[in-house]
């Protein structure tokens, strides 16, 4: 339950040697393959050259073309049922076997071709609705739209406003402008009147002065022949054609739903190779030889030997110095109990290398802290239910193991603090037995040792005392962690003087001697001055440290107050869903709006407590012994999606 031991390694090999030596060292999967840590003067430096990747241009198009196969076949098969269907086993030899991924690469090319395709056709058919709906309107006019403006004649498309100008006022324009013209309305709606005029050219320009002075606008339709209805014929065939070659297309996807396992194994093995090749560019070359650098873990040290004295290369190990902590990969080991908790620690920082793991000392508190804001039976059970199907169903690893592992911890913990609080999807059972007979009087066998309702000011200073556990034993960390890396006096004039200062401000007020405010007085003097220059500096160091110290303790010991008010919101919001849904006396009703209720009620107290729990830890907890700043281990390693390597 620490942060792993690093060691680093450098490594010279022969250029004939570097793939295999890559591929074996990725199966083994504990090396971080980093870029060379050398002056740019350094004459070595100098003579090497960053290594070119051209397989790893085609295994990016590998993998594009695999996951857009599959994205293609998710939107156009049903979905797979047995969503907790563990990811299937497959060996790491046969997963990259050339010879497996053949029917894959032709599967991908298939199912592409078909997307392109698709793709294509609705670009054509939403271009065909434009032009429909830019026709559409001018179906009913008989005369060809090839006709256009002669040397006597002037035709012209357009439109008018269809509410504020009447058909009368339209002819009354035109008629006052001359009688050498024919207008023809092809269509209207409530925006708009769609209509052709024809008018000799000696009274073009009033007839269509005429028309602007009612609102008229040009319309254009385009190189056509024929009439629109003609060409709105010619359109709808077009689309006819369409969705019958789409329909083609969408069964030929769906005769590929087979080939979803071979797809999966060609991108699994695509981003194998793309890790590879990744790595292989942070390494450094000449035309005969290689550079390459790394971490990896020091219990790993023996097997890491063993891969290189196969080989023709010159290998140098060595362990960080202090100086070399900020570069560093962190890997967190922990046990069953405490491994979960990488979730939170990953979420706000991983610890420097060098420094503590916080995971030991946060578990209890954090799974202790979100059962009391949770604080159900109910609640509690459908989480450890949740976590035990998932995991054993699903097996995932990673940072879902992880998650539905301590949503597990955690329900137990909700649980054990529901049986003391007396809840189980709020008071879900005696209302129940209400809506069945009124005079009911349940009780637990059971006597639960609170009421979130009825004990609020118990449940708040139990808060308050927990915090300052938590807080006592972060100083505590604290101090021990600085007296183990020479920082006595830190350690002395901070968690040590504030204890002094803390009990013997204590002891004053109980006893009223003054010998004890002398002792803190000399405390405060002698250790929160320490480091300042001059009497001034001092003074204001001492008062700036007590008036810090003094609200942030209390501010930071307040902050534990959202334990009772969690676990206050969660009950009296389940109990008034269950009253609400007890009101109209039928037992159907009942079930159906509680369940809703308390659903909706598990869901947000599920979000809630995690922030609210994981707020208390890092900015509550962790201020005191924590050093962030370090970054994850990642080792080149094969990291399949949809497969699980076998162990051999």
């Amino acid at each position: 339950m620490a942060i792993v031991a690093m060691r680093h390694l450098r490594l010279i090999g022969l250029q004939a040697e570097r793939e295999e030596m890559l591929r074996q060292l990725q199966h083994l999967g504990c090396l971080e393959i980093t870029e060379p840590g050398m002056a740019q003067d350094d004459p070595l430096m100098q003579r090497l050259r960053i290594s070119g990747s051209p397989e790893l241009a085609k295994a990016r198009e590998q993998y594009t073309a695999a996951e857009q196969a599959l994205q293609t076949l998710a939107e156009h098969t049903p979905k797979e049922k047995n969503k907790l269907a563990p990811l299937p086993a497959i060996a790491e030899k046969a997963l990259t076997d050339e010879a497996e991924l053949t029917g894959g690469r032709e599967a991908a090319r298939r199912l592409n071709d078909c997307r392109s395709e698709l793709a294509a056709l609705q670009s054509r058919s939403d271009k065909l609705a434009a032009e429909e709906a830019q026709l559409l309107p001018w179906e009913g006019l008989a005369t060809p739209l090839e006709c256009s403006t002669t040397e006597k004649v002037l035709i012209q498309l357009g439109t008018l406003p269809g509410t504020t100008v009447s058909p009368e006022e339209i002819r009354e324009a035109l008629d006052a402008a001359g009688d050498l013209y024919e207008y023809t309305e092809a269509s209207a709606d409530r925006e708009r009147r769609y209509a052709m005029i024809t008018v000799h050219i000696s009274q073009a320009e009033d007839h269509i002065a005429a028309l602007k002075a009612l609102g008229w606008s040009r319309v254009t339709l385009g190189e056509r022949t024929g009439t629109a209805a003609e060409n709105l014929m010619a359109l709808r065939r077009e689309q006819t054609a369409i969705a019958q070659r789409r329909t083609e297309l969408e069964q030929q996807i769906t005769g590929e739903a087979g080939e979803r396992p071979q797809l999966r194994q060609l991108s699994d093995a695509a981003r194998i190779e793309i890790d590879r090749g990744e790595a292989r560019q942070r390494t450094m070359e000449t035309a005969e030889t290689f550079l390459l650098e790394g971490w990896f873990p020091a219990e790993n040290t023996k097997e890491l030997e063993m891969l290189l004295e196969c080989k023709t290369c010159a290998w140098q190990m060595t362990d960080p110095e202090p100086e070399d902590y900020p570069r560093v990969p962190v890997k967190l080991k922990n046990g069953r109990l405490t491994r979960p908790l990488n979730m939170v620690t990953e979420m706000y920082s991983l610890p420097l290398y060098g420094t503590l793991d916080p995971n030991p000392y946060m578990a209890p508190f954090f799974i202790l802290f979100y059962g009391i804001m949770m604080a159900d039976m109910g609640y509690g059970l459908l989480m450890m239910l949740a976590s035990l199907i998932v995991l054993k169903k699903k097996q995932p690893t990673g940072g879902g193991h992880d998650f539905f592992a301590l949503l597990g911890l955690c329900g137990v913990s909700t649980f054990l603090m529901g049986a003391l609080t007396g809840g189980f999807f709020g008071d879900f059972i005696p209302q129940m037995l209400k809506v069945i007979n009124p005079e009911s009087t349940f009780t637990w066998f059971w006597q639960p040792l609170l009421s979130p309702v009825n004990d609020i000011i118990l449940i708040m200073l139990g808060s308050l005392a927990l915090g300052c556990v938590q807080i006592l034993v972060g100083m505590i960390i604290g101090f021990i962690y600085k007296l183990k890396h020479g920082e006595v006096a830190e350690a002395l004039c901070e968690e040590a003087a504030w204890w002094v200062i803390i009990g013997c401000g204590i002891a004053l007020g109980v006893t009223g001697n003054k010998i004890f405010l002398w002792v803190l007085l000399a405390v405060l003097v002698v250790t929160q001055g320490y480091g300042k220059k001059g009497i001034g500096g001092k003074i204001v160091g001492i008062g700036g440290s007590v008036y810090n110290h003094i609200t942030g303790y209390f501010g930071d010991i307040l902050s534990y107050v959202r334990l009772m008010a969690l676990m206050l919101a969660g009950a009296v919001i389940a109990q008034v869903f269950n009253t609400l849904a007890a009101i109209p006396g039928n037992l159907i009703i009942f079930f159906a709006f509680s369940l809703l209720g308390n659903a909706l009620n598990f869901a947000l107290n599920l979000l809630g407590c995690y922030v609210h729990d994981m707020r208390l830890q890092c900015l509550e907890f962790f201020k005191y012994f924590y050093r962030d700043g370090g970054r994850p281990f990642q080792p080149v390693e094969a990291r399949p999606k949809y497969y699980r390597i076998a162990e051999q």
